[in-house]
């Protein structure tokens, strides 16, 4: 059996190691010019770690129609790993899984890609690069390429049968980035999403959502109820629709709220606005973060005379009054 403690303290060294020597490089060069030497880029100082699992054929899943946790064919997995304390509830299922249905073998080491200098500029490093031009850092530093971040193994783009297959539909730049990103539309931390996800473009429902949310604290598991603009409860608390901040919607695209157990088990709630493509850029960036399900909820005509008010309908068509 692999020790998948191990494991996941071995990724996060890495990790850790790696942010920490980037951001400490950045910030000798914000604050007096100083640029890294070469070897850095080269050692892989600044990547991701990488972990990788080889399978030789022995052993097969129980259960067939899972969609995760199972290899299909022998050789050797791999992919890169970000934010290892982000995700160790969702590393430590995957590799139980595997582990108790196939034999393996499992290393961790350095990958050959590196970690965008963007996601290490906060605080300290944040401040020493006022003034200096961000094409200025990216001559010595890795920056984002976007050319490099997509989407090919989640939609189904065959690989080169020379790699080593993937093991993660997302690898560790894809997940960075969507990890910036919904910190940026939203407004709140990615460690605050929860594994069941609300949609909805009223904001009345948002108003519902913080006055209902905020009296479960303290029931059921939950434990703090968390949002847009500032928004932070700890307590039982009743009206929280007060505590909203009106300033949520100029601030962010698409503001989000938290009704947060410490499992994780808990709701969010964004509130994506009108129109396809909040909806498409929300779940393209969400799905790194592996959540359990995700529902739009609002409002619609209705066209039978026997619905009435607060009867569920699950929409499969529209007709255009034209």
């Amino acid at each position: 059996m692999i020790d998948i403690p191990a494991i996941l303290a071995q990724l996060q060294q890495h990790y850790d190691a790696a942010v920490s020597a980037l951001r400490e490089d950045v910030i000798a060069f914000g604050k007096n010019g100083t640029v890294p030497p070469q070897r850095k880029r080269e050692d892989g100082s600044y990547a991701y770690p990488q972990i990788t699992m080889r399978y030789a054929g022995i052993g097969a899943p129980r259960d067939r129609s899972r969609a995760f946790g199972r290899l299909e064919m022998p050789g050797t997995y791999t992919t890169t790993i970000t934010r290892p304390d982000l995700f160790a509830a969702y590393l430590t299922e995957q590799l139980q899984l595997i582990a108790a249905e196939y034999e393996i073998d499992v290393s961790v080491e350095r990958s050959r890609q590196e970690i965008p200098f963007p996601y290490v500029l906060d605080g300290e490093a944040g401040a020493a690069m006022v003034g200096i031009a961000p094409q200025d850092i990216a001559q010595h530093f890795p920056s984002t390429d976007l050319a490099l971040i997509g989407d090919e193994l989640a939609d189904g783009i065959e690989f080169d049968e020379d790699q080593d297959m993937p093991l993660s539909l997302f690898d560790a730049l894809r997940t960075d980035y969507s990890l910036a990103r919904l910190k940026h539309y939203t407004g709140t931390e990615v460690s605050d999403f929860q594994d069941f996800i609300l949609f909805t473009n009223y904001h009345r429902y948002v108003d519902e959502f913080v006055n209902w949310g905020a009296k479960q604290i303290g029931e059921n598991g939950y434990v703090a109820l968390t949002g847009a603009a500032g928004l932070d409860i700890r307590e039982n608390t009743p009206h929280a629709q007060d505590q909203l901040n009106d300033t949520a919607w100029r601030k962010h695209q698409m503001p989000a709220y938290h009704l947060i157990r410490e499992d994780g088990r808990g709701i969010t709630l964004v509130n994506i606005g009108v129109g396809p493509s909040n909806a498409k850029t929300i779940c393209d960036h969400l799905a790194v973060l592996r959540p359990h399900a995700w529902m739009m909820i609002g409002h619609c005509g209705g066209l039978r005379s026997t619905q009435k008010i607060g009867d569920f309908v699950l929409a499969h068509a529209y007709l255009r009054d034209d």
